[in-house]
Order: structure tokens, then sequence, then C-alpha cells
């Protein structure tokens, strides 16, 4: 879940602050929800009610060049980003007070709100996977675990190599560079609980998101519609991202993973 304040809704004006850096996708061609479900293959794709045509054509180009950055960045096919056609989007429905986006394993679904979901793309999409792989890398989880917390709770895993570069992102992340204690990320993320009063930035599935979305945002690729804040932010100035040496290990890790993955994906596609 990416918890942001409210924005005013998106127009021409405010789509302007949306930088990026990548490639032209589409040969510069308009896009539509229609197409970006039939390159990438989602389950579903919903838009509410409320979002209005204009909104509806802004935010289609938006996701297409950001997922599209996304696949670059994973070095990966659609497959992957739709994580095989089991995933499905949302756009300006179910909307919570305080919260830009969501990310719900009973439905395999990931949701932006309308006016506060830009930037929140990578965070959610990682929550996704993350749920996606539990079943695959580990033996006898529950339908509702991410991958990252049965890790961490030591679940029986899956033998594969690729498992094995995907637990060493696991440990980067939420273990120190010994591999024998909690991190600094895990340390600054559960004393932000403590003085909250709640649980939430320590869970190990939010922790490892925000791993993901440092790694995003470091690649050579920007697109402030798929993440932002990592480094400029009231969370990136409490220390609940990455930062240093663990930063790197973790992009190294990530890349590592990623690229094995993306290579044996293209293979059987």
């Amino acid at each position: 879940m990416r918890v942001e304040p409210s924005r005013p809704p998106m127009t021409a004006k405010t789509a302007d602050r949306f930088y990026r850096n990548g490639p032209e996708h589409g040969a510069g061609q308009e896009t539509d929800f229609v197409a970006i479900r039939r390159r990438f293959d989602f389950r579903s794709i919903e838009i509410g009610r409320w979002v209005t045509r204009p909104e509806r054509e802004q935010a289609a180009g938006l996701f297409y060049n950001a997922l599209c950055d996304l696949m670059l960045i994973l070095q990966g096919p659609e497959l992957l980003i739709s994580l095989r056609g089991s995933l499905s989007l949302q756009y300006g429905i179910g909307g919570r007070p305080g919260v830009s986006a969501h990310y719900n394993p009973a439905s395999r679904c990931f949701s932006l709100a309308k006016n506060a979901g830009p930037g929140s793309i990578a965070h959610e999409w990682f929550h996704a996977f993350d749920h996606y792989l539990a079943d695959k890398a580990f033996s006898g989880v529950g339908k509702g675990i991410f991958a990252s917390r049965a890790w961490l709770d030591e679940a029986r895993a899956v033998p594969h190599p690729l498992n094995d570069l995907l637990f060493q992102c696991f440990q980067a992340i939420l273990l120190d560079s010994r591999g024998e204690q909690p991190s600094e990320l895990f340390h600054v993320s559960a004393r932000a609980d403590r003085r909250l009063g709640t649980l939430y930035y320590s869970q190990p599935e939010e922790v490892c998101a925000r791993a993901f979305e440092a790694f995003v945002q470091d690649a050579a690729i920007k697109n402030r519609f798929l993440v932002r804040g990592t480094r400029a932010s009231g969370e990136a100035e409490l220390g609940l991202y990455p930062q240093g040496e663990q930063r790197e290990r973790i992009n190294a890790a990530f890349g590592r993973y990623f690229h094995r993955l993306g290579g044996a994906l293209q293979r059987q596609g």
C-alpha cells in the first residue's frame, strides 16, 4: 500500500510534472486502456465512473509509458508486467482517505486513486509480484502470503536458481551486510512504526516494496508517473528507503535477479 497526500485531479498542466526520459513507445500514437490490456494481457482493467474522458485518455498514455518503461528496466517481456495475465488494474475506483494506491491479494488487483495514485505504480506492482511468487518460491504457504514474508518466516523454499537470486534480494533488504542481523532499513522502519503506534513500515512486504521503488528510480530510465520520492520525500528523509552502501547492494541484487528472470522469460516467449 502506498500512502500519500491527496493531489488535485490530473490535467494537461499537472501531467507536465511527470517527467520521463524513456524512449518513445507506440511510435508517438495515442493509446487507451484497451490497447494496454491487449499488449500486456492484464486479466482486466477497470476505470472509475468519476474519471472523465479527458482524464481517462491522459491517464492511459501515462500508464502505457510507465508500464513500458518498467518492462525495459526489468529487462523482461510483457508477460512479466501482467504476471502471466493474472494481474488486474483499477484506476479511480475504491479509493480510501489517505491512501494513494493499494494491492489486494484476494483479487490480485492493484488500484490507483485518480487524484493521488501517480508515482505509486512501482510500489504496487512489486506487491503483486511478491504475492505472485510466494507459492512458486515456497511450498505450503497460504494464498495471501507474500514471498518476502515467507522468506523471513523461513518457509520451505522451492529449489531453483532463480529463487536463490530472489532470496539474495530479500537478504540484502532485510538483513545487514553479514546476513546475520536485521538491516538498518528494517530498524528505521520499526522505529517509525513505534513512533506512529502502528504496524506498517516494518512489514517485510512493505520494506521490500520500498526497496524495489528505489531500484526502479535509480535506473537510467526516469518516469515520475512510475515512481518518485525514494530520494527526496518525507519518507526518504526519515530513512525509510535504502541508503548508501545498502542501496547499492540491493540494486545489484535486484539487477542480477531481473536480468536472469527476464532472459528466461524471453526465451520462453
